[in-house]
């Protein structure tokens, strides 16, 4: 059977086929066309057209379009359900609903970067879903902290806030916690702290509002997106990369979205900041 969708895919467009080709039609044939021809080439080739308005196979509330075809053919493997927690957060931007969804997003948003062949990019990713698939099956018991240093420090600074007098007004653990996240900032680390309550078996509500209390008053997510500007500033001024490679570097999922805090957290667009800087040391000079 023909599937067809949107041309560009990233992530649920991606990992829809690879879906479809693993579980329900191993046979397909998946076709990428622009935006505007998908319906006219559905019912000219007769293929079955997915993830896009006003069709059966989409996104439903927040729900991705891999959520529905889950729940249409009735696939019940549990590794499936940890695969559709994570596509669909870094499908929506909600990385809250699975601490792996910033990384699924970074890897797709950059090989959609630097591959245009629609199908070259759905080979490469056929291969990265089914590396995500032998995690959800084999190995999501296994804590990561079990194989990168940074994540055992992580886990050492919580911790040790543990075992700390808590009537302190400054924990260690926060000035500590604040250097970690300092220091990875150019690795585009994402550190979860949904991720920090499982491993230690703390409510994370708490260790959330624990964090805000030392940290500006903001959120986890707000304050890694505060760093991430003061980081996207440094690069404006002393690099001559492009906003679209500044927005990468510092972490976020696109260009839009970029702009979109970065005007929260300034007051004014990354264009506009850019041209500001450029024009006083014009005056300088």
């Amino acid at each position: 059977m023909k599937w067809i969708t949107r041309e560009r895919p990233k992530i649920d467009r991606i990992a829809c086929p690879w879906l479809i080709k693993r579980f329900v039609d191993p046979d397909a044939e998946i076709i990428y066309v622009p935006y505007a021809q998908v319906m006219a080439e559905a019912q000219k080739l007769d293929a079955i057209p997915f993830d896009l308005p006003e069709v059966e196979y989409s996104h439903y509330q927040d729900q991705c379009t891999f959520d529905y075809i889950i729940k249409k053919h009735q696939l019940k493997d549990p590794a499936l359900a940890r695969m559709a927690h994570i596509v669909r957060g870094a499908d929506t931007d909600r990385h809250d609903f699975a601490s792996q969804a910033a990384g699924l997003e970074a890897i797709f948003s950059g090989l959609a970067f630097n591959i245009c062949d629609d199908k070259e990019l759905l080979k490469i990713g056929m291969i990265i879903y089914d590396g995500l698939y032998s995690w959800a099956t084999h190995l999501f018991k296994r804590k990561h902290s079990q194989d990168g240093p940074v994540e055992q420090l992580l886990l050492q600074v919580y911790h040790q806030y543990l075992k700390q007098d808590r009537s302190k007004k400054t924990p260690e653990w926060a000035q500590t916690l604040k250097e970690m996240i300092q220091d990875q900032l150019d690795t585009n680390m994402f550190l979860s702290l949904q991720q920090a309550s499982e491993e230690l078996e703390i409510n994370p509500a708490y260790l959330s509002r624990e964090f805000s209390k030392h940290f500006d008053n903001l959120s986890f997510g707000d304050y890694m997106r505060k760093i991430r500007i003061g980081k996207a500033l440094e690069l404006i001024e002393i690099t001559n990369h492009s906003l679209t490679e500044i927005a990468y570097l510092t972490g976020f999922s696109d260009q839009s979205h970029f702009n979109r805090i970065f005007k929260k957290v300034t007051g004014q667009s990354p264009s506009a900041y850019r041209k500001l800087r450029k024009s006083k040391i014009q005056t300088k000079s």
